[in-house]
């Protein structure tokens, strides 16, 4: 049930601030000094302005209604003499188009800006000071003196509407989030797969049918069935072009440009299901369902100009209602097999010199591209928009870890960060245990917090081309207001920080204090959030053949207790207060404490299997991939097993062959070696064709022990499984094992693409 007159409350972060209390505001502003004293607003308090600028009239306006609400009181306009709060339009070039100025005294605040958005900014900040709801306690400002400006310019929230529709008045509740924290992109995921949710007037069938689907909701996503005989689609909606307009102008009003996204050239099925001719087959493919599509075409046909005309024309209806430079395209996770089936789109390959379906993809994606900057506007995608060649204009989502956005920064093509670890707000962020269902993965809001939008790996002039950066939330999970709310908040908050804040006044303890008190007003709100993460993170540190332990907690405050005999902790038990050394096979086993409580449900738990190898430096023929680092450069003789969670314990090798080679530091007699891996179909993750173990004593020359085939069949979902080489013991000092890569299988989204290789331990005994 949707909240009444939430765009009413949710203008602003909530804070609520009483006398002596240091003034706090997120995101912490560039430079803040307070004094003594405070602006006490009143019946007689005016806003004083240029009433020929409509702009500083918005902003008043937006900054009476919100006081109007939470105090009662109505400020004036320009009455004459007496306390103010005075707005003015400058020349101040340091702090750029969002920046401003805001000074507060006991007799008036004087907030200045170069543009109506930085006085907007301003005003955020102010409510930040205020109670968050209705209240009788005198509305006070304390005095100070603040300079602020954001970091990057794209600072975004995502929002999936596709799979589970949210109304109108959920998504202005979700723009009031975004505006409150200062976020100032909104990208709207408007069509996929399971619903098409933008009414276009030239193809009525779109909404008419492509909204609608079947829906098993009590059912896991990925194992809900195709529908049955008879059944009807009944669950779904769409957004008309009239509330698509006025939900455009609400965000507007508050700093916050809408992006949306009109997918192509994959993910259609909604579009295919209502026009089947945009396909490849031409069939039709009714009803939908809930989240299996096996016999639904979800591509267009990139050979077919019908289709392009199709898009044009739908383009053509976006541009009007989205003032927007960005269109935003999609081009995620493309099925090509459809394709070199098609004779429409063997013919256009020939036609146009095109090599593989990754060219088609390409050269289609350029098509539109064209038709859209000839409309005056810009095109953004997923990474994917990268293969076969990178449209000319085109700025890069970075979803995919941050590789493509690297790949694409060096070439002086604008990026947004957008990796799924920490960006995806869709995981888990704490838990899971006493989590609501999410999709899978952990993204805790420590590590959003900790978060670098700018890559290591690029040059002062190339980190310029990164925009900014995005959390998104994917909802095949969400189906309701309470969970969307309790997915995004605080994580977002942590990334509002992280997008605004100079990198270098960044603070975890600062902030983790600063967000108790919006917290407090969630609960005033009945918004629901996530109090923290409760799980003690458990990390594995290795160095010269010893291996230690550290005990952290995200709990503001926090204790750690712990066991190494499988018992669950308890008060009487060790209290952390430094790295465990680890020196035996033990289950490690600890909880966070809080005001003499343990905090969460189940304990963290770890099991630590030492071996020969344990502690020892990895060195690798091919770097690991920066997202897949587990604990470090030596995850692979830590003694941790991984588990299913792909984010932990795990060493990723994207396309290329794992080539480990471990130092034992001495002679060692070994007879035995072994190689964790991992495989998760659905996330690309796939066992090595094989794996060769080879020993040396001088670390030049090796002599290979076993190679092992690949026993697991690429079809199975999800599974471990140690690749081991046993023989005859001899004298060792250096162990290398080669792991060969593989390619995505037939039938797979990535079918004959590189596929990930996962590994966590290589044992030695």
């Amino acid at each position: 049930m949707v909240k009444q007159a939430i765009f009413i409350v949710m203008f602003f972060s909530p804070l609520v601030f009483s006398s002596g209390q240091q003034p706090t505001i997120i995101p912490q502003p560039v430079s803040m000094k307070t004094g003594e004293g405070s602006f006490i607003v009143d019946g007689n308090t005016q806003i004083r302005f240029d009433e020929e600028q409509a702009d500083l009239k918005k902003a008043a306006d937006f900054f009476s209604a919100a006081l109007l609400n939470i105090a009662g009181i109505g400020l004036k306009y320009n009455s004459g003499k007496g306390k103010a709060i005075e707005l003015e339009k400058v020349d101040i070039p340091a702090i750029g188009p969002e920046g401003y100025l805001l000074d507060v005294t006991q007799e008036k605040i004087f907030l200045r800006a170069n543009t109506g958005k930085g006085i907007v900014y301003g005003m955020q900040s102010l409510l930040q000071l205020l109670p968050a709801v209705r209240t009788n306690a005198v509305p006070e400002i304390p005095v100070l003196s603040v300079t602020d400006y954001p970091r990057f310019k794209w600072r975004g929230m995502h929002l999936d509407v596709s799979r589970h529709f949210f109304g109108p008045e959920v998504i202005k509740e979700y723009i009031d989030l975004l505006a409150s924290y200062k976020m100032n992109v909104f990208h709207w995921h408007l069509v996929d797969d399971q619903g098409w949710r933008i009414e276009i007037k030239k193809y009525p069938k779109l909404t008419e049918i492509g909204a609608w689907r079947v829906d098993h909701t009590g059912m896991a996503w990925g194992g809900r069935p195709q529908a049955k005989p008879g059944e009807k689609p009944a669950y779904g909606g769409y957004y008309t072009q009239d509330q698509i307009k006025e939900i455009v102008q609400y965000a507007a009003d508050r700093n916050v440009t809408i992006v949306p996204e009109i997918e192509m050239p994959g993910h259609v099925a909604s579009a295919i299901a209502a026009y089947p001719e945009l396909s490849c087959n031409q069939k039709p493919q009714l009803p939908l369902t809930g989240g299996n599509y096996t016999n639904v075409s979800s591509n267009y046909c990139a050979g077919n100009d019908e289709v392009i005309h199709f898009l044009e024309d739908v383009l053509s209806e976006v541009f009007e209602l989205f003032p927007s430079t960005y269109i935003h395209v999609g081009g995620d996770e493309v099925d090509k097999s459809a394709w070199k089936a098609c004779e429409l789109c063997r013919e256009r390959m020939k036609n146009e010199k095109l090599n593989d379906e990754n060219e088609l993809q390409s050269w289609f994606m350029k098509r539109m591209e064209r038709f859209i900057v000839s409309n005056g506007r810009k095109m953004i995608g997923w990474d994917e928009i990268l293969e076969g060649g990178l449209a000319p204009e085109a700025t890069v989502m970075s979803w995919r870890g941050e590789a493509g956005g690297i790949e694409a920064a060096r070439m002086k093509h604008n990026v947004v960060m957008t990796p799924g670890t920490p960006c995806y707000f869709d995981h888990y962020q704490a838990g899971p245990a006493g989590e609501p269902l999410a999709i899978g993965g952990f993204n805790s809001l420590k590590m959003v917090y900790d978060y670098e939008p700018v890559p290591k790996e690029l040059t002062s002039e190339d980190a310029a081309y990164v925009l900014g950066a995005q959390g998104n939330l994917w909802t095949e999970y969400i189906s309701t207001v309470e969970h969307l709310e309790y997915m995004v908040l605080p994580r977002m908050v942590a990334l509002a920080e992280v997008l605004w804040t100079p990198r270098e006044d960044k603070d975890w303890n600062s902030f983790n204090e600063r967000l108790q008190n919006q917290f407090r007003a969630y609960e005033q709100k009945g918004l629901h959030y996530c109090a923290g993460n409760n799980t003690v993170g458990i990390i594995p540190v290795s160095q010269n053949g010893k291996l230690a332990v550290e005990l952290t907690t995200e709990i503001l405050n926090g204790e750690v207790f712990y066991t190494l005999d499988g018992s669950e902790p308890t008060l009487q038990s060790n209290k952390y207060s430094g790295p465990v050394e680890i020196t035996s096979d033990v289950l490690l086993k600890a909880v966070t404490v809080l005001k003499g409580q343990v905090k969460g449900g189940q304990a963290a738990r770890q099991n630590f299997v030492i071996h020969m190898a344990t502690g020892r430096a990895v060195n690798y023929a091919n770097p690991v991939s920066v997202n897949y680092r587990a604990d470090g450069s030596n995850s692979l003789t830590d003694g941790v097993r991984g588990t299913e969670a792909v984010g932990k314990y795990w060493h990723g090798i994207p396309g290329r062959d794992l080539v480990a080679t471990i130092d034992m530091g001495e002679n060692k007699t070994v007879s035995k070696i072994a190689l964790g891996c991992l495989q998760k179909y659905r996330d690309w993750i796939f066992m090595p064709e094989t794996v060769t173990f080879e020993v040396s004593m001088d670390g030049t020359i090796f002599e290979t022990m076993k190679t092992v085939q690949n026993p697991i069949g690429r079809e199975v979902p999800v599974m471990q499984h140690d690749f081991t080489a046993e023989f005859a013991a001899r004298e060792v000092r250096y162990v290398r094992v080669t792991a060969r890569n593989t390619l995505c299988p037939a039938g797979h989204p990535g079918a004959g693409k590189p596929a990930w290789i996962f590994a966590d331990e290589i044992i030695v005994n």
